[in-house]
């Protein structure tokens, strides 16, 4: 069962790759990894003023019996990606003078598919108060 979740969230977040670039998002790089944790997918926003870095957490929700996919995201782990997104910054030196926010995307089965995907992005979903 476990490994059948993971291979629906990989697909999800996959998918959630390709429907943020539709939007106009510029792909930077997929599953970030730092001691502090992971950051699904990293983009570049370059229809903001001024351009900004954007973190995304991908969750992927067959139902919602217990919560959305960012009502998931608790306290902890933004504290999660905070710290991995300032690894991240101190690594890509490039992206130091770029503003920068967190963004989650719940992903859910369109009609009970899943294959077939409906996502409810929230932008800016929290804050860091501490760069």
């Amino acid at each position: 069962m476990e490994k059948d979740s993971q291979a629906i969230g990989q697909v999800a977040e996959a998918w959630c790759k390709d429907y943020l670039c539709t939007k106009g998002l510029q792909f930077v790089e997929q599953n970030y990894h730092s001691r502090f944790g992971e950051i699904d997918l990293i983009f570049l926003d370059c229809n903001s003023d001024p351009e900004t870095l954007v973190f995304v957490e991908v969750r992927y929700r067959a139902n919602s019996d217990y919560g959305t996919g960012s009502e998931t995201v608790t306290i902890y782990k933004q504290q999660k990606l905070i710290k991995t997104a300032q690894v991240f910054l101190q690594k890509e030196r490039g992206f130091l003078n770029y503003n920068a926010r967190f963004d989650v995307v719940s992903i859910s089965s369109a009609n009970d598919n899943k294959e077939s995907f409906e996502a409810d992005w929230q932008s800016n979903a929290f804050q860091a108060n501490a760069w």
